[in-house]
């Protein structure tokens, strides 16, 4: 097929390209020009600033995909400006978005594989959830909830971008290369200079993802003729007082100190106290029974921390 890969200098989307290759397709990348250098090997290359309309009209136009898959954020920057990060990966979920469904659908493309998160859901109910939990719209913390409406948003888009075929792949606590779990990472570096505690009984649950379980469950994605909204976590949701000891060994850093569950946020902020007190995880039967596709590496228990 021929698949145009938004994003393709991202995390996933920069292993994703030569992934989709190997399987025999067609691939572009769509990428800005300030990354133009950082571009995976493809097929050809498209640029373009996905906030610009008529600039995302054009490349997709020339690419003609078949398929596109859209794996834009800025969250690249995080480690230098976390509130410009988030601020602009709100503006690729919303206005981003909805300029890729309107040239996917110009370009004649049938089908549109998203990237969204799988720990936006409401802390209630089971302590893994699937698809159908209700997103935390409403969250106490201004910053957390946008970034939540925003992901609903993006969400609405692919579902609701008929003709094209809707896919929506929630994707885990992501590590392995390139992400914050790295070994390198802003988590790693927080662990071993001991700035990452443990609150209270670190009841929150994560469902972490190693990225290339991320690419092969896009690929699945891609290759399907499924719809609908997928989680992609691995099989092990796991408590902060479990993962956390565990990812500070891994990295030989000390062992996390515990501190009152009331203290967090003003040590931690809002959202990771909420990760590792209060978050639910995120069950992936849907995207094994519909998809076809399992993780290679079903517990973060045995890679997280080690690259």
């Amino acid at each position: 097929m021929r698949i145009l890969v938004a994003g393709a200098t991202g995390v996933i989307g920069h292993p994703l390209v030569g992934a989709l290759r190997a399987r025999g397709h067609e691939v572009s990348a769509l990428v800005r020009q300030e990354s133009r250098e950082r571009t995976p090997e493809a097929d050809s290359i498209v640029v373009a600033d996905a906030l610009d309309r008529e600039a995302v009209l054009s490349a997709v136009s020339a690419a003609r995909p078949e398929v596109v898959v859209h794996q834009m954020s800025a969250l690249r920057l995080l480690g230098d400006d976390p509130v410009a990060a988030f601020a602009l990966t709100a503006r690729l979920r919303t206005e981003g978005t909805a300029h890729l469904v309107e040239a996917a659908r110009a370009a004649g493309a049938r089908r549109l594989v998203a990237q969204s998160i799988a720990f936006a859901a409401a802390p209630a109910g089971e302590p893994v959830l699937d698809e159908d939990a209700p997103l935390y719209v409403d969250a106490p913390d201004p910053g957390w909830a946008a970034t939540v409406r925003a992901v609903a948003e993006l969400e609405r888009l692919v579902l609701d971008s008929g003709p094209l075929a809707g896919v929506v792949l929630r994707y885990g606590t992501l590590y392995g290369p390139g992400t914050m779990y790295a070994r390198t990472g802003g988590a790693a570096q927080a662990v071993l200079a001991g700035q990452l505690p443990l609150p209270g009984d670190g009841t929150g649950i994560t469902s972490f993802l190693h990225v290339e379980d991320a690419v092969g469950a896009t690929v699945a994605a891609v290759e399907s003729e499924a719809i609908g909204v997928f989680h992609v976590t691995d099989d092990d949701p796991a408590p902060a007082a479990q993962w956390l000891p565990h990812y500070a060994r891994t990295l030989a850093g000390p062992s996390p100190r515990t501190i009152p569950a009331d203290h967090a946020p003003r040590m931690l902020g809002w959202y990771m106290t909420h990760q590792l007190t209060a978050a639910h995880g995120a069950s992936n039967d849907r995207a094994r029974t519909t998809l076809g596709w399992k993780p290679l590496r079903p517990s973060w228990r045995d890679g997280l921390g080690r690259e």
